[in-house]
């Protein structure tokens, strides 16, 4: 076990390299002056434009500059932005308020989507089966942001059962609906997988063999079947995590939440380099070890597969 952790370890270095230097190389390689903006309606004097290029490392080679921001990195330096915040300061205000949403999220699409893919699943051809193929297949049709604006206008405005908008603080009530809102789509994939994934175990050899042995329908299903149809909801659900934690920007946009999605969306927006490569940075390692605790999981729901 301990040797296949330190393996995975070593093999996200290569991963992590090689994903940030493209970040790296696509951020600072579009075209623009960063400094645009900055003096107000009137551009920037020469020498702040030459003092602030020497200072951001802008005239140096895109290789040195890759290479310097790795330097700082491994000593736990995520960077600079243009207007002198430390990257790492932003990160630890506005991460716990996204890694709560995108948490709650997961749970939303667990525990519905694998109880709607199982009622559907064991149910095959009847009403409930037609009505979660029917519902998800709606849900993952719709874009987020209409179910955003659509849900908080009803929810939120005129029922008044949860906040139109989310405060400083983030709280747990206040981020029930844009977590459900977030987790939306994957809810309708979970449960859409489980059910097809599921459907195939309840037809295997080893299920009839399990019930003809004694086993009551419903323990097959539970101990068996359900088991081994969840590998590769786990599977999505890790990956999924890391896509939620990036891609919260429509979420965070429309509820006003101030987290890491709405920071890089500002960066973006800013043409501030070192704020985009720092966050994608931090969301590439949580992206990697969630699919390690994944993998990790995978011995739990089926003792054959070991990690010796």
């Amino acid at each position: 076990m301990y040797k296949y952790i330190l393996r995975r370890l070593l093999q996200m270095i290569p991963v992590l390299l090689g994903s940030t230097f493209i970040i790296f190389a696509m951020v600072f390689a579009l075209p623009g002056d960063p400094t645009a903006g900055m003096c107000g309606e009137r551009p920037c004097a020469p020498a702040f434009v030459a003092k602030f290029r020497a200072e951001h490392n802008l005239n140096d080679p895109l290789p040195t500059r890759y290479a310097k921001y790795m330097g700082n990195l491994a000593q736990g330096d995520l960077g600079t932005t243009f207007r002198d915040v430390k990257v790492s300061q932003e990160l630890e205000q506005r991460y716990p308020t996204t890694a709560k949403l995108a948490g709650m999220a997961v749970l939303f699409e667990t525990i519905i989507g694998v109880i709607a893919g199982v009622l559907a699943g064991i149910r095959k051809g009847k009403f409930m089966d037609n009505l979660v193929l029917v519902s998800t297949l709606m849900v993952i049709a719709i874009p987020i942001f209409v179910i955003g604006a659509t849900l908080q206008y009803y929810l939120g405005v005129r029922a008044k059962l949860f906040p139109v908008t989310v405060s400083p603080e983030a709280t747990f009530y206040e981020l029930l609906l844009p977590a459900f809102v977030l987790g939306s789509a994957s809810i309708a994939y979970v449960a859409r997988l489980t059910r097809t994934n599921l459907v195939e175990n309840l037809r295997a050899d080893y299920l009839r063999t399990a019930i003809a042995k004694g086993l009551t329908r419903q323990r097959a299903i539970g101990l068996h079947a359900l088991r081994n149809s969840l590998i590769p909801v786990v599977t999505f659900i890790g990956a999924d995590f890391g896509g939620l934690l990036g891609g919260a920007i429509v979420t965070e946009r429309i509820f006003n939440i101030q987290g890491v999605g709405g920071y890089l969306f500002t960066g973006i927006r800013n043409r501030d380099g070192v704020s985009v490569v720092g966050t994608v940075t931090v969301l590439v390692l949580v992206f990697l070890l969630v699919n390690l605790l994944v993998d990790l999981a995978y011995g739990v729901l089926d003792p054959r597969i070991s990690h010796d």
